[in-house]
């Protein structure tokens, strides 16, 4: 698996609620898997964050999707200090004033800071229940478009807006899309899913996958499949 350029593009949702379960859940999966997203869950529970560290220091990379949004000064400094901590990948709400304030405080780092646009678990109804009156794609094309005006190093967005999404940013931003779903699966509370071989061919640079890989009765051969499935596309 270490020579397969897929690898690094599958990042494993570790939405648990105990370092003991991640911990379990990453010595199980080995080197199939070397990259994982912490979560609220995950950040907040006792030791989260110091776990987080560990994984980056061990050479595993960490997508850290805390969705920022604050005044400028705070932004700033929560980027600075998760800029210390070694972590490959930060979301924030993708807000202007935010996501300039976040570019600013991580120039000159490797961290790739990722706008987040529209939840994946909102549709339609719920963005016009919040008081927005564009619909989902409008809004994120929108915001991908702010984002890159930003200087920022990615986007997460649904798969099923990453190839309007691939077009507003360029070849060189990534696409992050959550919500993915192998053929066959539960949705769970995902309303705009696609299958991982879709969202590669939409032009998703990387895919989040939780439930189907964490609550697989064997991970590491469900991991495999979802990356011969996104090798295949």
């Amino acid at each position: 698996m270490t020579g397969d350029p897929m690898r690094d593009r599958l990042i494993v949702g570790l939405d648990i609620p105990t370092i003991k379960e991640a911990e379990s859940i990453v010595l199980e999966l080995g080197e199939t898997v070397n990259f994982y997203k912490i979560g609220y869950q995950l950040a907040y529970a006792p030791g989260g964050l110091d776990f987080a560290q560990q994984l980056a220091k061990s050479g595993v990379k960490v997508f850290l999707d805390l969705k920022l949004l604050d005044i400028d000064n705070t932004v700033a400094k929560g980027v600075e200090a998760v800029v210390r901590m070694g972590m490959t990948m930060l979301t924030l709400h993708a807000y202007p004033k935010a996501m300039k304030a976040a570019v600013d405080a991580a120039r000159g780092s490797n961290l790739c800071l990722l706008g987040v646009t529209v939840l994946t678990s909102m549709d339609a109804q719920d963005l016009a229940d919040a008081g927005y009156q564009s619909d989902p794609r409008t809004l994120v094309l929108r915001r991908a478009e702010q984002a890159r005006s930003a200087g920022m190093g990615g986007i997460v967005c649904s798969a099923d807006e990453a190839a309007a999404v691939r077009n507003v940013v360029g070849p060189d931003m990534a696409v992050v899309t959550p919500g993915i779903r192998p053929a066959g699966s539960d949705h769970g509370d995902q309303k705009r899913v696609v299958t991982p071989a879709d969202a590669i061919r939409r032009g998703a640079s990387h895919l989040v996958v939780a439930r189907p890989i964490v609550g697989a009765v064997d991970r590491k051969a469900a991991a495999s499949a979802i990356i011969a499935e996104m090798q295949a596309a």
